[in-house]
């Protein structure tokens, strides 16, 4: 009987396990893409360890017959599309839709030899990787300066403020890693805390269609981009070094990347420069060294319908101010016009004295976004920044130390953006931001601040459309606006502000009515409302040409230093003046440029014209005389400006291995207000280069360029008479008369080689100012009192592991 029972246990059992494991269940879906949610034709689907396949037909769908119940994982492939890998539990018969991106793939590098726009509509110019790589041991403003309609604002030959079609400063966006730079960049020697060699890529948009980022971007928009990783399991890195025989130093940036197959990625990179006293052909300029220190981290998790990414760069730098620029009064300045010669000159020293600048800035973003299937890309973004700024003067005493300018700038900002892009035609763009700003001048400096306390709040929206009317044709348009309210506190002598301004009578509301002695206690505050729009069109031709139409409106209100500058600003060796009656600046862009991206023959051939109503300008307006001395006297105004030019670049490969560029950048400023011609404008200037290569010679390139700056003809007459105490007579001052043409050329060489079984190796001597030029630049504020700098030997070694 026991052995019947056991018997019909097993049977039962067998019969049960038996009806479970019926294979007869069914597995369809359909294949669509995430991005528009369009059909995909012909993905292969496998179950994974499985001889079971199954395609997308012409309606996406697909079908697997005869599966067992379980857990299953399925691989889907298809051409341009990552391979995905999904997991399901099938039970009973079972359809699932599943989406695969179809469109570019954005977790992979991607080389793109064309010249690709960041705005279908906008008027562009980048420097990739390997044209970063020759500036690595120079500043932002020197790399961008090579390109044509970009120039540089210069103090010395270490503070260097990039231009665009003469603009600079407030007037241009500096974008790091889609964070707006904030670091007092209103003062004519306040170079960007950028280090470039973070950098995998910069792009210069000139013109105001840059909506996406600011309403007052009348100059145009610097774009600072970061390398994107593969999604794959890696290690790899590089480091470079330079080495100078001007200034005797130099520079090494080394940074490693760490990927992974999941997405995530992770990047050190630190850098260190240090230069002594430059050399011009004739002398040394003394105290003209610099060091900086800066390094930033990456981390973040890279995927298609979600990732992540932190962020956090410091910069230190310090930077020497030409002693023989620290006048003490005009007089001084008169002799250093005067001779030919700095009026010291001494040995080559690493030292850094006084006068000179400090500077640290601390920027942190952290941004996430989330696609939204059939829909589009959410992004939010919150960044912060904290930019100290010391300036030292000679002092004595117990001062002697203490920075005469000491500035401590905190800036935090939260946006928002939303791609809508299911439509390949249609696509919109929107985003809000909101900000906060506060500046604090720092006591115990001895000196009333130029700049005071202040707090600044902003807020603002976007929207854009791209429009796709057919292959080749398509147009863009957008609108901005942007309110912004300062909240300053700030110490006026009482005779300027009754009698001088006449402010008691045209702010009552910012007096508080606290006077101490000579001095008002103010409040003043402000509130601009912004608004920007811009209108393009693009077409494309046979033969490579493209036409690339745009309008833009952009508005800026005054920056601090407009509106509170007071005093004496040490690093410029004048008085400067704000005014609290300067309203905000509007500005009507237009650009147009004709395209041939061609590698055997090229060009670009780029007009624009910008009119400015309310455009503000620092001018010289006369002497003052203070307990330091006699100091010229510049205040802010308000005129009508025009602004017009034209770029032109040409490349033409003239054989397999010879290639020729060149660019020219015309341009022409006039103040529409007095008639003249406004202030601190470039002038003409060329470019041309021929470069020899051998891919098979260890990829061996050799450069020959020239580079030819016109004299500026068409300035503005601010000179003036000062009286001479030492001569007890009136002199004549020029500070408008302009310096003379130059020209200069350089030798570039490069060459790598395989000295590693993973890696490489590249080498790089170069030769600046071949033929020792004496020179100055007239857009150089210390062209006074020396000469730009001699020739210079370089030497770059790279190592990629």
């Amino acid at each position: 009987m026991m052995k019947l029972f056991y018997y019909c246990v097993f049977v039962c059992c067998l019969y049960t396990t038996t009806s479970a494991q019926k294979c007869n269940l069914s597995f369809k879906g359909k294949v669509t893409d995430f991005h528009d949610s369009s059909i995909i034709i012909g993905a292969s689907l496998q179950i994974e360890n499985s001889n079971k396949y199954a395609t997308t037909d012409f309606d996406g769908l697909f079908e697997f017959n005869n599966i067992c119940a379980g857990k299953y994982t399925i691989i889907i492939k298809h051409v341009a599309c990552d391979t995905k890998r999904i997991s399901i539990s099938i039970t009973e018969d079972t359809f699932k839709d599943i989406t695969l991106e179809h469109h570019l793939n954005e977790l992979n590098e991607v080389i793109v030899k064309t010249n690709t726009k960041t705005k279908i509509t906008s008027v562009e110019q980048s420097l990739k990787k390997a044209a970063i790589d020759n500036f690595t041991d120079k500043s932002l403003g020197d790399a961008l300066s090579t390109l044509s309609g970009v120039s540089s604002l210069n103090t010395g030959n270490s503070i260097v403020k990039p231009m665009i079609h003469g603009l600079h400063s407030s007037r241009l966006l500096l974008i790091n890693n889609n964070v707006r730079m904030f670091d007092q960049e209103w003062g004519d020697e306040h170079a960007p805390n950028i280090d470039i060699n973070a950098s995998e890529k910069i792009t210069v948009v000139k013109g105001a269609n840059t909506l996406k980022y600011g309403s007052d971007a009348i100059g145009g928009l610097i774009l600072i981009e970061l390398k994107k990783y593969a999604v794959k399991d890696s290690l790899f890195g590089s480091t470079i070094s330079s080495f100078n025989s001007n200034g005797f130093g130099g520079n090494i940036n080394s940074e490693i990347v760490k990927t992974y197959k999941s997405g995530l990625y992770a990047k050190l990179q630190a850098n260190y420069k240090q230069f002594g006293d430059f050399k011009t052909p004739d002398y040394y300029l003394t105290n003209s060294g610099l060091k900086s220190i800066n390094t930033s981290f990456r981390i973040g998790y890279n995927g298609y319908e979600k990732g992540f990414s932190a962020y956090y760069s410091f910069v230190d730098n310090e930077f020497a101010i030409l002693q023989s620029s620290h006048i003490g009064n005009v007089n001084d300045l008169v002799n250093a016009i005067n001779n030919k010669k700095p009026r010291v000159t001494e040995d080559f020293s690493y030292d850094i004295n006084f006068p000179k600048q400090a500077i640290t800035h601390h920027l942190a973003k952290i941004e996430a976004y989330k696609r939204i299937k059939g829909f589009g890309k959410l992004s939010v973004q919150y960044d912060l920044q904290i930019n100290r700024r010391q300036e030292f003067d000679l002092r004595r005493g117990d001062l002697r130390n203490t920075p005469v300018i000491d500035l401590r700038l905190f800036t935090n900002s939260l946006q928002t953006d939303l791609e809508i892009d299911y439509s390949d035609e249609l696509k919109l763009n929107t985003g809000i931001l909101v900000r906060y700003q506060q500046n604090d001048a720092i006591a115990g400096t001895g000196t009333n601040p130029l700049i005071p306390d202040f707090d600044k709040y902003e807020a603002g929206a976007f929207a854009t459309a791209n429009y796709k009317l057919n292959f080749d044709t398509e147009f863009n348009a957008g609108f901005r606006y942007d309110f912004s309210r300062i909240d300053a506190r700030k110490n006026y002598n009482l005779n300027d502000w009754q009698e001088t301004y006449n402010y008691d009578e045209l702010f009552p509301e910012f007096e508080t009515g606290v006077i101490n002695g000579t001095r008002i206690f103010t409040k003043p505050e402000f509130t601009f409302h912004n608004f920007s729009a811009s209108l393009g069109f693009s077409k494309s031709f046979e033969n490579d040409i493209s036409l690339f139409i745009n309008y833009g409106l952009a508005s800026r209100m005054p920056n601090p230093s407009e509106l509170f500058s007071d005093g004496l600003h040490h690093s410029a060796a004048r008085i400067e003046t704000g005014l609290l009656t300067i309203n905000k600046e509007i500005a009507n862009n237009f650009i147009v440029s004709l395209e041939r991206n061609n590698d055997d023959f090229g060009f670009v051939i780029s007009p624009y014209y910008k009119y400015i109503d309310g455009f503000i300008q620092l001018i010289p307006v006369g002497i003052t005389t203070t307990i330091r001395g006699a100091f010229p006297v510049w205040e802010h105004n308000q005129i009508d400006a025009r602004i017009f030019g034209i770029d032109i670049d040409v490349n033409k490969k003239i054989s397999e291995r010879f290639n020729y560029k060149g660019n020219i950048s015309l341009l022409k400023g006039d103040n529409l207000s007095d008639d003249i011609a406004l202030i601190h404008m470039p002038s003409t200037s060329f470019t041309n280069s021929i470069s020899y290569t051998k891919k098979e010679l260890n990829q061996l390139t050799v450069r020959l360029q020239n580079r030819t700056v016109l004299q500026q003809n068409q300035f503005p007459d601010y000179n003036f008479n000062t009286f001479n105490a030492i001569q007890q007579q009136d002199v004549f001052v020029d500070i408008s008369s302009t310096p003379p043409a130059y020209s200069l050329f350089n030798i570039q060489t490069s060459a790598v080689f395989k000295a590693f079984k993973k890696g490489s190796l590249k080498l790089e001597f170069n030769v600046d100012n071949l033929f020792n030029v004496s020179y100055r630049e007239n857009l150089n504020r210390l062209r006074y009192f020396a000469d730009e700098l001699g020739r210079n030997f370089n030497l770059k070694i790279k190592i990629n592991y």
